[in-house]
């Protein structure tokens, strides 16, 4: 395994990080195995853990806190905020209020004195960014977590955010967690770039594309469509559809280099995300043991300069071939009402 300095943190963390998403309800709901398998991950060199609040309604975090009793010194740990918890109002978000109470909900459900890393899972436009980072600075200074960092947001926004915080003297988001994949690159633009300017640690999700590049999906294959990712989200995985029918001819030729690089398309995936520069670590999420076994296989591959030119040609760089799951979008995009004047201005014109 081999190990990175987390930004500017000091903190050195394994290159690939145990994703969490996948314990619990949504995912394997047999505690005991996915503590078996959180052990597996570490006694392999795995140091790093992720998971969120969210994740099976706070079932994952309950799950690690188990995993991790009379381990937790030997691992960095980081958890996240941000969606709702529960019914009712203020109940989500980013507001001092929202994360001052739930950091100490995640706390309990860690069974953990402090959080390495804490993340904002999404940007909230409802909070001012000095609220939500003032709250992060007060939560370091109490000892209750150690760093902070946020997660799927836009450069401008990675950039807002460094600008506010030095400007009213408070500490700044050391990460960022956001899509990345050989089908999805759009970060490659602007996302890393700013990371890198800024000294921040990059932990990315999603390597296998939502599971396009295990090689499970392919040209002329049916797809079950009433199981896993493909009932939840069809859109993401009906092979009638022309985005999910490039994603299948994309995975023929990227099958084709990994077979000539003598690997497996998931471990051809996985290096491809930590060989760039701007990468500390790529989260893996497994469900299984077999699962976390295949793709740890490959966690000391890495891609040459010809492997890497050759994906280039067969997606270019910045490209996103498909909207990462996900993935935050400017409210202007989704809110038709932000992209109107107000009818009464209309008219007086």
């Amino acid at each position: 395994m081999r190990y990175r300095t987390l930004g500017g943190t000091g903190i050195e963390v394994s290159v690939h990080c145990l994703g969490t998403m996948m314990f619990g309800s949504v995912g394997n709901s047999d505690h005991d195995d996915s503590v078996r398998i959180i052990h597996a991950a570490l006694d392999q060199g795995v140091n790093f853990l992720d998971t969120a609040d969210m994740y099976s309604a706070g079932e994952s975090e309950l799950i690690v806190g188990k995993a991790l009793k009379g381990r937790r010194d030997d691992v960095v740990l980081a958890t996240k905020v941000h969606f709702p918890m529960g019914e009712g109002r203020n109940r989500g978000g980013n507001s001092r209020r929202w994360i001052v109470k739930e950091v100490e909900e995640s706390l309990k459900r860690l069974n953990t004195d402090w959080i390495d890393l804490y993340q904002i899972h999404r940007p909230d436009h409802t909070t001012d960014i000095e609220e939500t980072l003032s709250a992060l600075t007060d939560l370091v200074r109490q000892g209750k977590i150690r760093a902070f960092g946020c997660s799927t947001f836009p450069a401008e926004e990675i950039v807002e955010s460094h600008v506010v915080a030095e400007r009213r003297a408070l500490m700044r988001f050391r990460t960022e967690q956001p899509p990345y994949s050989i089908l999805a690159r759009g970060i490659e633009t602007s996302v890393l770039p700013v990371c890198e300017r800024y000294g921040m640690g990059v932990l990315t999700w999603s390597p296998l594309a939502s599971g396009f590049l295990t090689g499970k999906h392919r040209m002329g294959g049916a797809i079950d469509m009433t199981t896993g990712r493909a009932a939840l989200t069809p859109a993401r995985f009906d092979p009638s559809l022309p985005v999910n029918i490039t994603k299948l001819e994309i995975v023929e030729r990227l099958v084709e280099l990994a077979n000539s690089v003598g690997c497996s398309l998931p471990e051809l995936a996985v290096a491809f995300t930590v060989a760039h520069p701007a990468v500390t670590s790529v989260i893996i999420g497994p469900r299984t043991m077999e699962q976390l076994e295949g793709l740890l296989k490959g966690a000391s591959l890495s891609l040459d300069d010809a492997t890497l030119d050759r994906i280039d040609e067969i997606v270019p760089p910045g490209t996103n071939i498909y909207q990462p799951d996900g993935a935050w979008r400017p409210p202007v995009l989704t809110d038709a009402s932000l992209r109107r004047r107000p009818t009464d201005d209309r008219a007086a014109a």
